[in-house]
């Protein structure tokens, strides 16, 4: 690429229709390219993000569907108008291939015209009607009508490692803006030149659409009061998160400890084990293996969704499985990783996993600055039930065998774990008794269970599920993607008696 870029950012913050500077600002860190500087966040730019907000709730949250559905496709319209220059700078500052980029982009304007299309149909809704029964005995019933509201403002903050598809117009603000909630979003400083572009996209649209200015703004980089003054606002009523563990649980904590509690949907961390059954393994062992080392060094393994546990009985079997693996992995050559941050971390993780009693070396390399290689360990079961450190998820391209004794063992293994996004059974005709086993353990673990398949790459879709038990997710009733999320913006109200004139349009009379 040039040293000139397509698009070149100003830097500014966009709060409720206009471009504010900050008195101080930070320098983003491409992978390649020139750097730029961008205004720093403050707590006073999020109070008046947060009050435009809640002015503008009192008429995007009760305008038409129909609107709300044009306003998303117009978002997405203007996304694509900016489509190379948005790869450009995306790939740019976060060290990803430009048809990641375009692939990722495709998802972002795919998830907005889904919701469009999604809130059309209205059957998110969920619509309620029981009519009264006034001559009821011994009492009489009133007329009762329930319907799903928007919520008001909500938060969103970026994620590290999806630019676009979890980020500035991704899947937390599409489904917040379906729902009839403002966004004012937190952006990564990672990728703000990418949040910038995109923040330029959903203003157009608003433009054009005549919608109050103040149902977006986009607050860049910022100490950690930015994030803690956002999560605490008193109109914010629920929080869209996408990262690590600790920062995750941090911002719950806060959400929790306001005088009104709000909800946190926080997607965090996950090693998303998979299970290689007896008859599966003996047929297609080494394919398995060469499969998973291609989902395990994905991205450089910078996936949420990462298969980074594989656990297997032990014996010949086992041994086709991990040579199959290790020879995939050493040809895999060095990755650029999203942030220097993220690569140290990757580099901690890798010497957690090497320092633990009982852990074994399969394949090593040599990783350094911004760059990550695989590493393949293994250890047995009992040394796994022993050390739950080795549950923890190391982001990156790495990958753990966890060898059992039996198939009573590989269900200890299942019911030692923490909250999954995933779990994987790779399984055979012969497999099911055993299989069938498992089942039950891991629906209690993970909220999307896979049969002979990889879990990177996520379906966006009616019934996606991406979400689990903490601490996979802070709420395991919610997913981030998928229609199905739309319902964390949403309450239920009942309306007891009410007139059709001033009930809310759509649960008015046809």
């Amino acid at each position: 690429m040039p040293d000139t870029l397509t698009f070149t950012p100003h830097g500014k913050h966009l709060i409720a229709g206009e471009w504010v500077s900050g008195d101080s600002t930070f320098r983003n860190e491409p992978a390649s390219g020139p750097a730029h500087d961008f205004a720093v966040g403050t707590p006073a730019h999020v109070d008046r993000a947060c009050q435009a907000a809640e002015d503008a709730f009192w008429s995007y949250g009760y305008s038409s569907r129909a609107d709300r559905a044009t306003f998303l496709n117009t978002i997405a319209d203007e996304i694509e108008a900016r489509a190379e220059a948005i790869t450009e700078i995306g790939s740019r500052e976060s060290g990803l291939p430009e048809a990641r980029l375009q692939g990722e982009r495709g998802r972002t304007v795919g998830q907005l015209r889904l919701f469009a299309e999604h809130i059309l149909k209205g059957d998110y809704l969920d619509r309620r009607h029981d009519a009264a029964l006034p001559d009821r005995a011994p009492l009489p019933r009133p007329d009762l009508k329930m319907v799903q509201r928007p919520i008001g403002p909500v938060a969103v903050f970026g994620a590290s490692n999806f630019p676009l598809a979890f980020s500035t117009a991704g899947g937390d603000t599409a489904a917040a803006l379906a729902a009839g909630c403002p966004v004012v979003v937190k952006g990564h400083s990672a990728h703000p030149g990418t949040g910038e572009i995109v923040s330029e996209a959903i203003h157009a649209a608003i433009a054009k659409c005549g919608i109050h200015p103040g149902v977006f703004s986009n607050i860049q980089g910022g100490t950690r009061a930015v994030g803690q003054a956002l999560v605490q606002h008193p109109l914010i009523n629920a929080v869209g998160f996408t990262g690590s563990l600790w920062g995750g649980r941090a911002l719950f904590d806060l959400c929790a400890a306001r005088p009104n509690p709000i909800p946190f949907f926080g997607e965090l961390g996950s090693v998303n084990p998979m299970f290689l059954m007896a008859a599966a393994i003996a047929a297609r062992g080494a394919a398995l293996g060469t499969g998973w080392a291609g989902s395990l060094t994905m991205g450089a393994g910078q996936f949420c969704t990462n298969p980074g546990i594989a656990v297997v009985i032990n014996g010949p079997d086992a041994d086709a499985f991990v040579d199959a693996a290790k020879a995939a992995l050493a040809e895999i050559g060095p990755q650029t990783m999203l942030t220097d941050g993220m690569a140290k971390a990757y580099r901690q993780g890798r010497d957690r996993v090497a320092g633990t009693a009982g852990v074994q070396e399969i394949l090593t390399s040599t990783c350094d600055l911004r760059n990550a290689t695989p590493y393949l360990y293994e250890t047995t079961g009992e040394n796994w039930l022993a050390n739950h450190a080795l549950g923890e998820e190391v982001f990156g391209p790495l990958g753990l065998v966890v060898r059992v004794k039996d198939q009573d063992e590989m269900a200890q293994i299942a019911r030692s774990l923490a909250g999954q996004l995933t779990c994987t059974i790779h399984m055979d005709a012969g497999d099911t008794d055993a299989a069938g086993v498992l089942v039950p353990i891991l629906e209690r673990k993970a909220g999307r269970l896979l049969v002979n398949g990889f879990p990177t790459g996520v379906e966006v879709c009616d019934s996606m599920v991406h979400g689990g038990p903490y601490p996979a997710s802070t709420n395991y009733g919610a997913t981030s993607v998928g229609t199905l999320s739309i319902r964390r913006f949403l309450r239920p109200v009942c309306y007891q008696n009410m007139p059709d004139e001033i009930l809310p349009v759509d649960m008015r009379a046809p």
